[in-house]
C-alpha cells in the first residue's frame, strides 16, 4: 500500500511550502537539492516541519488544498512554529 503524504517545508527565507508526494524522503531531498518545485529552488536549504499520511491520493490532495488556503498564522500554528 502506498502512503500519500502532505508536507510543509520551511524554506531558508522563512516562507512555508506545502506539497504532496508518495515518497517523503526523496521529495524533501529533491527540494533541498534545488530539484523540487520551482518555488523552493531559490529558497534552499529547506526543512521538513510537518507531514500527514493518507491512504488515498484524493484525501491527501484535498488536505493539501485545505492547508494552502490557510493564512500564514494558521499554518504556523499547524506546524508548531507559533
Amino acid at each position: 500500500m502506498t502512503d500519500h503524504v502532505v508536507y510543509v517545508l520551511e524554506c531558508a527565507d522563512g516562507s512555508l511550502y506545502t506539497g504532496y508526494t508518495t515518497d517523503l524522503e526523496r521529495r524533501v531531498a529533491e527540494h533541498d537539492a534545488g530539484d523540487g518545485a520551482k518555488y523552493t529552488r531559490g529558497r534552499t536549504p529547506v526543512k521538513l516541519q510537518y507531514h500527514e499520511r493518507y491512504e488515498s491520493k484524493s484525501a491527501a490532495m484535498s488536505r493539501e488544498y485545505e492547508i494552502k488556503q490557510l493564512s500564514r498564522r494558521e499554518k504556523e500554528r499547524l506546524v508548531g512554529l507559533d
